[in-house]
């Protein structure tokens, strides 16, 4: 049998957060491309005038429809058109790796971060809502497979009408990380951190629950700052006051991130939902302790290496900050034996074996 062809999808690569959908499309393509002979992976996207950012170029080869961004989201939900076909040529699996199934004859594969504009639709423009929901109701009809970042996800697909003989668990994945003592340092003083301070990483906006994290933040018996790394997105974002010290870093590149992920106390990280979590996976393979939300999906991530709060209390929110401060040394050991759990290899493993499956 020869190698199985794939039209992978990469639009999300120029969208202006690409966010963890791009993070993980990325990260699945380069194990793919370095590993697995057997699979020939093309890239495809809309007619961009200019690449990408440098961080957010793929691994593989993209070729191009016409239209891009919402244009070809909105053909491809509504019109079911362009086939990625007119781009890659033939290909014996089409994978959508966002929410956002693309129109092709091939077998279709669609990988589901998370549903939270189910259960929040208010964090979500109108736009949004109607683009997301026209999506579920795509998949439901003509993907070959789903694959769920979380069993929280599967458990939400399942709910959303999706059957589980075409559910499949995919987690993520993280990349082993050493930082350097002075990258740290540099990190702190380009952005004028003195003392202890907290970290909490991702786009502002409403389901990363940042107001409450400020406020709890600033109910702990000692003062520590909160630093708050990752590009605006749509929102009002909590404001700093005399008693409450936030430092906005905005986007800032990976190693930079991850050098003051690095750095902190603990990572914070009280999201109302999520697929997955990849900033947990990330500060527990810098060694930074966890606080993360109980019965969510970065509950999952963690693996019992993260201290759980409840996302909507912030005394609680403020106790987990506490419990992790005084148990950072076990915190630490356990979130780095975590991460070693957790490889874009096994992610793409899983991959591979869901286009096996779909050619049969």
């Amino acid at each position: 049998m020869g190698a199985v062809r794939v039209a992978y999808t990469l639009e999300q690569c120029w969208h202006a957060v690409p966010g963890g959908t791009g993070v993980a499309a990325l990260e699945v393509a380069n194990e793919l491309v370095k590993d697995w002979d057997e699979i020939e992976v093309v890239g495809v996207a809309g007619h961009h005038s200019a690449p990408p950012p440098e961080a957010w170029r793929p691994p593989v080869e993209v070729r191009h429809l016409h239209g891009h961004g919402v244009r070809l989201y909105a053909e491809w939900l509504w019109m079911n058109r362009p086939v990625v076909e007119r781009a890659t040529g033939p290909v014996d699996v089409a994978h959508a790796t966002s929410i956002i199934p693309c129109a092709s004859r091939a077998s279709l594969v669609v990988t589901v971060h998370d549903l939270a504009f189910l259960h929040e639709p208010e964090h979500f423009s109108r736009w949004g809502n109607l683009v997301f929901r026209r999506s579920l109701a795509v998949i439901r009809r003509r993907a070959r497979l789903v694959l769920c970042s979380s069993q929280a996800t599967m458990d939400d697909c399942l709910r959303a009408g999706i059957d589980a003989e075409r559910l499949r668990l995919v987690p993520l994945g993280v990349r082993p990380m050493s930082i350097e003592a002075d990258e740290i340092e540099a990190a702190r003083t380009r952005f004028g951190i003195t003392g202890d301070y907290l970290v909490f990483v991702g786009t502002v906006e409403p389901r990363k629950n940042l107001a409450r994290l400020v406020a709890a933040v600033a109910r702990l018996d000692h003062r520590l700052s909160l630093v708050v790394v990752g590009p605006d997105g749509w929102g009002e974002a909590p404001a700093s006051s005399p008693s409450e010290h936030v430092v906005f870093t905005g986007h800032v590149p990976e190693r930079q991130r991850n050098a003051l992920v690095a750095g902190a106390a603990a990572m914070c990280y009280p999201s109302l939902r999520e697929g997955f979590g990849l900033p947990v996976a990330e500060a527990m393979a810098v060694g930074t302790p966890v606080v993360t939300s109980r019965g969510t999906a970065t509950e999952e991530t963690a693996g019992g290496a993260g201290v759980l709060v409840d996302p909507v209390d912030i005394d609680d929110i403020a106790r987990g900050i506490s419990d992790a401060l005084r148990d950072r040394k076990g915190l630490v050991e356990r979130g780095r034996r975590r991460a070693e759990e957790l490889s874009w290899a096994t992610t793409a493993r899983l991959t591979v074996e869901a286009y096996r499956e779909a050619t049969q």
